[in-house]
């Protein structure tokens, strides 16, 4: 039996998942991403049995990567469906994403080469997970508690030729990103919002992985942030701030004491950072006044800051060390737009 369809049974107790390795759900991560069986063929990333891939409607931006996700939920049980939050997802249940450059960005079926594959684990005390490097032959994972940099390159959208020095989190810093509601830690894409991309959600329910949805009609939906047929300026710019940003400017978020909340659920503008002062952002703040000038990107703490690299001034504070061409023009044009003045 694979070791991923004993996590729902083995709570608390030392398994067996290869090699000698112990793991367990609480918290033991196995010391090669293979002894998981998450992967009939780890270098093609083609899924085992049971193992489910999606999509996000716009995923979060890391360093221009290309991101596969599946996930896991032990035998006989299902998601539980939420408006606004992550779906419910049972104890034993595993996330899974792997990062990686196209060699070519400009051919979506070029060659893949793999960086690591990230794992959320539900165990019976809570979520917790881990990064596994990839051997050169991308054959296989390593269990990378520390977190490593691995160097990058391919051929970027324009045809130039960029390179990365990609950072891989240690594994301590999942809940730096993944603490979204009062420093517990939870999964971040699977909400009804990211997921309602074309007959996802529905071939879930159909295979009695997610129960308690309403009728598709009242499902919620993102646009594409990137893609201005999908929604308004608006409308993608805060598909944007919500899925960058709002893990961590919310209410009850890591960066809560700031007062600047993304989420999806903002109306209120001035939270929204509209004219707000900077709560002790120091270098952060470039020199300027306000989060958001409207009809000035270029006076907006906000566009300062997406746009850095440098580590104590750019934000997201993790998961990115390059500049996002396409999401720092789309928040100058959603500013550019904005009436009003500050005084």
């Amino acid at each position: 039996m694979k070791w991923w369809l004993l996590l729902a049974v083995i709570a608390g107790s030392g398994a067996g998942c290869g090699d000698n390795s112990t793991c367990d759900l609480d918290g033991a991560m196995c010391e090669r991403l293979s002894y998981y069986d998450l992967f009939d063929d780890i270098a093609t990333q083609q899924p085992a049995a049971g193992v489910t891939p999606y999509e996000l409607e716009t995923p979060l931006f890391s360093d221009y990567t290309t991101k596969q996700r599946f996930f896991v939920l032990p035998a006989g049980t299902t998601a539980t469906w939420s408006d606004d939050d992550a779906f419910e997802l049972p104890v034993g249940s595993v996330l899974v994403k792997t990062f990686g450059y196209l060699d070519d960005r400009r051919d979506p079926y070029s060659h893949l080469d793999k960086l690591e594959t990230r794992l959320l684990i539900h165990g019976s005390a809570g979520w917790h997970g881990a990064s596994y490097v990839y051997d050169p032959d991308g054959r296989d994972a390593t269990l990378a508690e520390a977190g490593t940099v691995v160097p990058a390159k391919w051929t970027h959208d324009d045809g130039s030729t960029r390179t990365n020095e990609y950072v891989v989190p240690n594994q301590n810093q999942c809940k730096n990103c993944h603490a979204e509601h009062d420093d517990v830690v939870t999964p971040l894409g699977p909400k009804a919002r990211h997921l309602n991309l074309g007959h996802q959600l529905q071939t879930m329910i159909d295979h009695g992985q997610l129960a308690g949805a309403p009728a598709a009609a009242q499902w919620p939906k993102d646009p594409n942030a990137v893609d201005s047929t999908t929604g308004t300026l608006d409308q993608r710019a805060r598909a944007f701030l919500d899925i960058n940003c709002g893990h961590c400017h919310n209410p009850t978020g890591q960066a809560r004491t700031s007062g600047l909340y993304l989420d999806a659920f903002e109306t209120d503008a001035a939270k929204l950072g509209t004219c707000k002062p900077p709560v002790a952002t120091g270098r952060g703040s470039g020199g300027l006044a306000f989060d958001i000038v409207p009809g000035n990107p270029d006076a907006s703490i906000l566009i300062y800051r997406v746009s850095a690299t440098e580590p104590e001034i750019k934000m997201p504070e993790l998961g990115r060390s390059l500049v996002y061409a396409e999401g720092v023009a789309l928040l100058r044009d959603w500013i550019t737009q904005m009436p009003g003045t500050c005084h």
